[in-house]
């Protein structure tokens, strides 16, 4: 079977490279000598926005083989279905993973504007289903649910968001969510329905994504951990007569060399400040974030030590916004941990690179070649739509 990757387009602005935490491009920070998009060009404003540098993005992963990108959601970011409605005219078969948190829409409006964005891009929307980390991020969104009822209303919200979907005319009556008589427009009814990538490491996520997900999706972790819980989702879906998929997240720093890629690293290194090295710090109640950390020996004081296994390593929080675990090294052997996850159960990536754009290209081009098994390349139809 083919194997789905996805890249992902920073939604918040870019560094300019792991060895410098300054944003430089794409974001609405200060513009200053070396920004791009926006940036200066004799002085004067270039013209250029930050939705420029998305596309940019968007056309240079599509161009190197990636079937599509995810658009992440977090309170410093654009809105995801803002910017995948904008983006899709920037592509051709370019799929758009659309982070959001349930809770935050309602599932009728939700089924709308999805089969309306389906419908103007010939099915190239996709879900990527998060229920919060707690703390101070999901106040910001007015959010006081605790941590289990959250994915306990994130599975009420897909009942009846593909009630309606599938099943219009649809009457719900249940603890988050109450819909009478709720359908889809005639126009809209009939289009596919999204994919369901699901996150969540805690019992109550891995229960939910049993129900619903096409793909179970898990930041990158050592690959003996990552086994054992691919297992408990097994054995959740199992229940409901469900077969799981399995995606991984994972940002990837590859090079000719491994040399290479671990030097990027130690130049990064350098700029760490010594406070974040004692341990993990605050992070709300996301339990795939404590797990994550959990497989680090606090603390530490060199990169080196923050490698779980070959290849694997667990400092790039330390370098930028975002998980800690990725793969550092050569073409070759970033490739083989690739394969290595294949054989796991693993059928999808969603990958990342500092800097976004010109990452998108190099590992396009270098790594994605070395697989063993075939990538999933979109046939473009004369629509030019999936």
């Amino acid at each position: 079977m083919p194997i789905d990757v996805y890249w992902r387009i920073g939604t918040h602005g870019d560094q300019r490279s792991l060895r410098n935490r300054l944003v430089s491009r794409g974001d609405w920070s200060p513009v200053v000598p070396g920004s791009i998009a926006p940036g200066l060009r004799g002085g004067r404003p270039d013209g250029y926005t930050h939705l420029d540098h998305m596309a940019d993005v968007a056309r240079a992963s599509e161009l190197s083989g990636f079937v599509g990108g995810l658009l992440p959601s977090f309170p410093f970011t654009d809105d995801p279905w803002a910017a995948a409605a904008s983006l899709a005219r920037e592509t051709t078969t370019y799929r758009f993973m659309i982070a959001y948190q349930p809770g935050f829409l309602h599932p009728v409006q939700a089924a709308r504007m999805s089969a309306t964005l389906q419908s103007a891009t010939g099915g190239r929307v996709v879900y990527n289903i998060i229920s919060g980390g707690g703390g101070p991020a999901q106040l910001w969104w007015g959010d006081k649910v605790d941590h289990d009822d959250r994915y306990a209303r994130t599975s009420e919200f897909l009942d009846v968001l593909k009630g309606v979907w599938e099943d219009g005319p649809f009457d719900y009556d249940g603890r988050f969510y109450r819909v009478e008589g709720a359908r889809l427009p005639a126009h809209l009814a009939g289009q596919p329905f999204p994919e369901i990538y699901f996150s969540g490491s805690s019992p109550a996520a891995i229960e939910a994504a049993g129900r619903h997900a096409d793909h179970y999706l898990s930041w990158l972790e050592p690959f003996p951990a990552l086994a054992a819980k691919f297992d408990q989702v097994r054995e959740h879906s199992a229940a409901t007569g469900r077969t799981p998929r399995f995606a991984v997240r994972a940002d990837v720093l590859a090079r000719e060399t491994e040399e290479e890629a671990w030097e990027e690293i130690r130049r990064g290194w350098r700029h760490v400040d010594p406070a974040r090295l004692t341990g993990p710090g605050a992070t709300g109640d996301s339990v795939g974030w404590l797990r994550g950390q959990s497989f680090v020996d606090w603390p530490v004081r060199g990169f080196r030590e923050l490698e779980a296994a070959p290849n694997v390593w667990g400092g790039f929080h330390l370098l930028r916004g975002g998980p800690a675990f990725g793969l550092v090294g050569s073409y070759r052997q970033v490739a083989a941990r690739l394969d290595e996850l294949v054989e796991l159960g693993v059928d999808a990536f969603i990958l990342a690179g500092v800097p976004h754009l010109e990452e998108a290209h190099r590992v396009g081009e270098r790594v994605l070649p070395l697989l063993r098994g075939p990538v999933r390349t979109p046939v473009r139809t004369a629509k030019g739509n999936l």
